[in-house]
């Protein structure tokens, strides 16, 4: 069983600035696909950006593209999500998920939660007016 950790939540103003990262402990980072997501109070868990086991292929939701930049490092074996001009609505849970690939490519990237094997715990995000 793989292990995620997240780290880096905390309460920041509006506009402010971010930085999460996700621990992946027991693989190389480059076995898997990675995601994050996010869930707020009372609502789904949604996608927030995914990278493909590779790094080359990257998406966002539309709600933070622009905004927020998933890089990785695989040195750390460490996946990061960089979170700018932060807004009240991005308040939520943030979840770090991993998809192992084993295609040749390594081009494949997921936005869906039912496509992930593993989870990490959460790490809080709250952003204030």
């Amino acid at each position: 069983q793989e292990h995620l950790v997240e780290s880096g939540g905390r309460s920041v103003r509006a506009g402010g600035s971010l930085k999460l990262s996700c621990a992946v402990s027991t693989r190389t980072l480059s076995t898997y696909a990675m995601g994050w997501f996010r869930q707020a109070p009372g609502k789904e868990r949604e996608f927030v950006a995914a990278a493909s086991r590779s790094g080359v292929r990257i998406t966002y939701a539309d709600s933070v593209k622009g905004r927020f930049t998933i890089s990785s490092d695989n040195a750390e074996n460490t996946v990061y999500l960089q979170m700018n001009s932060l807004t009240p609505e991005d308040t939520a849970v943030y979840l770090c998920a991993a998809r192992m690939d084993t295609s040749v490519s390594g081009s494949y990237y997921y936005t869906q939660p039912y496509a992930y094997d593993h989870w990490g715990q959460g790490t809080q995000v709250t952003v204030s007016t």
